[in-house]
């Protein structure tokens, strides 16, 4: 059975990638608190600490690791350019290394963020990154690392959204659940991306281990949308009033980072690499409203309540 190894267990991705993959493959996450109990190995390491990813990986000695852990808002990132640094650059450039050195193949999750948003249509893998902010100049500086140390790596720029430990990590929860209290709130018209149900981006990634794909991938979805649309997709989908969200332009926003305008990525190299097209947003949205008809949001939360 492979063994796999996933940083930043308790993240959207994290999370979700260890629930996707604990039936058919040996799990271990590594988190430093959040996870209390789970259905999976969780091991208790500060990665950033001297010497630790040399040991988690000597202890649990997995054939894949999937590195999700980085400082991935935004704004914390302006307000701590150093903490920035150290998780989302020096800490892959470290994994790249060691897993080099046991033949660990790795994932390095990275983010469409590095582009400028100026272009018009899709970037592909060979348009040059222009990053706006500390967090997306570090993520690239980051893929950039891991390549340049483990070129047999996949490093994959991703956006996805799902239910999450908190309820509150991804934009599909906070349309949901504002929108259930009877909160209203805003949703860019002007900012294009290209959403996938993170259980389908876990399940992409493992089928391009197991074809021992390497190197720089878009992994998204196939459709572009404004986040605005995204949103009154979620209303539409759950019942809920699209009224309550109101279009709004990122130009009048209060947000400290800069945001591109257009993160729309081309999934062409993946789509032919793996020789397939990942399911469209409608059904990835038809799955997430089974996940919460079904009690998974529940499910996932639970793996933080201490066992009594």
């Amino acid at each position: 059975m492979t063994k796999i190894l996933i940083t930043g267990g308790s993240g959207l991705l994290g999370i979700n990638f260890a629930q996707e993959t604990m039936r058919t493959h040996d799990i271990a996450v590594i988190d430093r608190g959040k996870l209390t109990r789970a259905p999976f190995q969780i091991l208790k390491f500060d990665l950033l600490d001297q010497n630790a990813v040399d040991s988690a990986l000597d202890f649990f000695r997995p054939h894949w690791l999937i590195n999700c852990a980085a400082l991935a808002d935004l704004d914390a990132c302006e307000d701590n350019p150093e903490l920035a640094r150290r998780l989302n650059l020096d800490l892959p450039a470290t994994l790249a290394k060691a897993c080099k050195a046991r033949g660990v193949s790795l994932v390095h999750i990275s983010t469409d963020a590095v582009f400028d948003g100026r272009k018009v249509g899709f970037y592909t893998e060979d348009d040059e990154p222009n990053p706006l902010s500390v967090y997306a100049r570090t993520k690239l500086e980051g893929e950039r690392a891991v390549l340049d140390e483990n070129p047999a790596a996949i490093v994959a720029r991703v956006n996805f959204y799902g239910w999450s430990l908190s309820g509150r990590r991804s934009l599909a929860e906070f349309f949901y659940y504002n929108l259930t209290h009877g909160k209203s709130m805003s949703g860019f018209t002007d900012v294009l991306f290209c959403p996938m149900l993170v259980n389908d981006t876990a399940r992409i990634l493992v089928r391009m281990l197991e074809r021992g794909l390497s190197g720089l991938y878009h992994v998204v979805g196939p459709q572009a949308m404004s986040k605005y649309q995204f949103g009154v997709e979620i209303a539409r989908k759950f019942g809920l009033r699209e009224s309550e969200i109101s279009p709004k332009s990122i130009n009048t926003s209060s947000l400290i980072a800069k945001r591109s305008s257009n993160l729309c990525l081309s999934i062409n190299k993946l789509c032919a690499d793996l020789d397939d097209v990942p399911p469209d947003f409608s059904t990835g949205l038809n799955e997430f409203y089974v996940q919460f008809q079904q009690g998974y949001p529940q499910k996932i939360r639970s793996y933080q309540q201490a066992s009594g």
